[in-house]
């Protein structure tokens, strides 16, 4: 069998994240969680991740800053990770924008969890 695949979830809401933790961990996922985009970035620096799943609005550090400087981290394993955006979209952001903002893609909040699911295989596959 091969390892399963590890998973950063940037998001400040605790219902969020343990609803996320229990639908990944269906699929074998694992599951790591930062509360802002201040922690995802210190989570990096101190181990790999294969994907993740980014809250736009978070205190101290949001989602699109958080992104915008893992894009531009000098190490290719952390710059080059798949971040799927999950956001309420109070931006009304369109899916170009979330590319342009350094997204690969984007789930609308009240997160579907079959859509989560199935966007995290399909980036991961």
């Amino acid at each position: 069998m091969s390892e399963s695949k590890k998973i950063l979830v940037g998001e400040d809401s605790s219902i969020i994240i343990n609803l996320t933790k229990n639908v990944l961990a269906f699929e074998n996922y694992q599951m790591k969680a930062a509360r802002n985009g201040k922690q995802v970035l210190e989570f990096l620096e101190k181990e790999p991740f294969d994907l993740i799943l980014m809250d736009i609005s978070m205190p101290v550090m949001d989602g699109v800053e958080c992104t915008r400087l893992i894009r531009s981290h000098s190490n290719p394993a952390v710059s080059k990770l798949p971040i799927i955006a999950i956001s309420g979209n109070i931006h009304n952001y369109t899916p170009e924008e979330f590319r342009r903002l350094g997204f690969d893609d984007f789930i609308q909040k009240p997160l579907d969890y079959d859509k989560v699911l199935a966007t995290v295989k399909k980036i991961l596959s």
